[in-house]
């Protein structure tokens, strides 16, 4: 094996492995993960991700390589939305087609892989993913439940007050996602650099501390999940939705960045971004509409085990093809 992807990914086992295992031996209860998730989302990430930031000027970024990502979402949701009917559960099924786990396993990972480049390459994906996949998913989803409430009135009277609640969702889901613990700090970040002053050292140490805190901690946290998400009977249709997910969507971006002219290290992150895992906002989506949770659930577990396979794959051979 590449020792580069070695190097990277055994650490990267070892951690989600021990989570595991401290899951299991309910060292880390399941009522104490909510905690340990906000410990990492509050503080944790915005540390690393207003710190990254902070040393990159405008002109460095490329958002190419994020055009031709988004566009392989777009084509991979609504061909999933066009082949499971245009409802709840088609939109929650697509949103898990599409959306990876970018903050806890792909910053992490991109870090190890490829360093402070790797970073500035993937913080601007990470900076809008969130924001227009869940929007997006939202008003998909809202548009879904007007057409079924809609079918099921049969053309009633409630119709109007259903739209505007959909529009009230919709506008909800947008302020959600930009007053969001991820997007803040990289816009701040990236503002800060463009004064061209440097964070003092007093303020720098304990944000590199925190920073260095988020990737062993994200992944321990990965795994004390994934020792308490049940797979139970679901698993044959979560092992073909995570396939789609692990295998198609990084397929697909690497075409549509071959077709764009992106190569070379931006393609390397964007092809890896879209190999990861099914995030895990997709569960709360499926709980909010209450359709799907189950396979949901066991689709996050089964991706997050099967990527450790296929990230394996993707890594070995994108060094050939970059």
């Amino acid at each position: 094996m590449n020792s580069l992807v070695f190097a990277s990914l055994v650490p990267v086992v070892l951690l989600i492995a021990a989570g595991f295992i401290a899951g299991r031996a309910n060292w880390i209860r399941a009522g104490a993960t909510k905690d340990l998730s906000n410990l990492v989302f509050l503080l944790l990430t915005p540390a690393l991700l207003f710190r990254t930031m902070s040393r990159v000027r405008v002109e460095q970024l490329d958002f190419t390589p994020v055009a031709a990502y988004f566009l392989a979402v777009i084509l991979l949701f609504f061909a999933t939305l066009l082949f499971h009917g245009f409802n709840r559960r088609g939109a929650v099924l697509a949103l898990a087609a599409t959306f990876s786990n970018t903050v806890m396993i792909g910053i992490a990972l991109v870090g190890l892989m490829y360093g402070p480049a790797g970073l500035v390459t993937l913080l601007p994906l990470v900076s809008v993913h969130a924001l227009v996949l869940l929007t997006s998913a939202t008003v998909v989803l809202e548009l879904a439940v007007a057409h079924e409430q809609q079918q099921a009135r049969a053309g009633g009277s409630d119709s109007a007050s259903g739209s505007r609640h959909a529009v009230v969702t919709v506008l909800t889901a947008v302020k959600n996602g930009l007053l969001h613990p991820v997007p803040l700090p990289i816009i701040a970040g990236l503002l800060f650099a463009q004064t061209g002053l440097q964070i003092p050292v007093v303020v720098d140490k304990p944000l590199e501390l925190l920073a260095n805190a988020f990737g062993p901690l994200a992944l321990v946290l990965v795994g004390v999940t994934l020792a308490n998400t049940p797979v139970g009977k679901h698993w044959r249709a979560a092992l073909a939705l995570a396939g789609v997910k692990n295998l198609v969507h990084p397929l697909l971006v690497f075409g549509l960045c071959r077709l764009l002219g992106v190569s070379g290290l931006p393609m390397t992150v964007m092809v890896v971004a879209a190999a990861l895992p099914i995030g895990a906002n997709v569960f709360l989506f499926s709980q909010r509409y209450e359709v799907a949770e189950e396979l949901i659930t066991a689709s996050v577990v089964v991706s997050t085990v099967l990527a450790l396979f296929t990230l394996v794959l993707v890594l070995l051979l994108l060094p050939h093809l970059a």
